[in-house]
């Protein structure tokens, strides 16, 4: 591998796959796509197997030529669709025993433990990573790189879409855009303020303990939902909201680190 060269990092996520395009360690381009359902039939068309052949459709609509070989890194926090994308020839998993972190446990998503790797790297240590998408997820990590623990909620869609799994009459509602009015007066509205509000609430929760344990580090959002509940914390909390830095990009600046280790081997 060299300092120049093209690569693609992958973050398999619950919902989407999120691309990263390199060169070298600085990352060029991102997107995300939905998860691929259909590559059970491997084997062979024209020469090519049917993972490269997707691989490079998916690249060229991104105006991104394929180049042969060219090295992808991959993480997922789903199993069946990291079966398939390790079929192809050039791939490398990314596993939490390949981080340059203390304080890894078992069980911790190799997503969130990549996002804390980014932000420190990036940004400084000790870092605070919230991570706004299927599941809103907190996690820390001091000056040593060494994790000192998070939490994992569901996100915001999880929460308005269990209300109606579990209940008869509650409908389905979207997240709002604008804050809703707290005491609501019609149940659709009620159901918005019930769970925009105690989130906010609970990430204000989060930040203040985490401040008063380490008053000069980073506070990091990212994932989907990110500029929304900035948008909304911001409004409830201003002085919070203008110390936390967006980054939708971080983990793929811990990908970023795991390919410059792999280089200076």
């Amino acid at each position: 591998m060299s300092e120049n060269q093209e690569w693609l990092g992958l973050m398999i996520g619950n919902t989407r796959l999120h691309w990263g395009y390199f060169v070298g360690a600085i990352l060029q381009k991102t997107w995300d796509i939905d998860r691929i359902q259909d590559l059970e039939n491997q084997g062979n068309i024209n020469g090519e197997t049917v993972v490269i052949k997707l691989l490079k459709s998916i690249l060229e609509t991104q105006n991104i030529k394929f180049n042969h070989q060219m090295p992808l890194l991959i993480a997922s926090v789903v199993p069946q669709q990291t079966a398939l994308w390790q079929t192809y020839p050039w791939s490398d998993m990314i596993t939490l025993e390949k981080l340059p972190l203390q304080g890894l446990y078992p069980t911790l998503g190799i997503d969130r433990a990549l996002a804390v790797l980014g932000a420190g790297t990036k940004l400084g240590w000790p870092v605070l990573v919230i991570d706004a998408g299927t599941a809103i997820t907190f996690t820390g990590a001091d000056v040593q790189k060494k994790i000192v623990g998070g939490s994992i909620l569901p996100g915001l869609r999880l929460q308005l879409s269990s209300l109606i799994a579990g209940t008869a009459m509650l409908p389905l509602v979207d997240i709002p855009v604008e804050l809703p009015p707290r005491w609501a007066k019609e149940t659709a509205t009620a159901i918005q303020s019930g769970v925009i509000y105690t989130v906010l609430a609970g990430m204000q929760n989060y930040i203040v303990a985490w401040r008063e344990e380490f008053p000069e580090g980073q506070i990091v959002l990212t994932g989907g939902d990110r500029i929304l509940l900035l948008t909304h914390f911001t409004k409830l909390f201003p002085e919070l909201g203008a110390t936390i830095i967006d980054a939708p990009e971080v983990i793929f600046w811990g990908i970023a680190k795991i390919w410059g280790l792999h280089i200076m081997k």
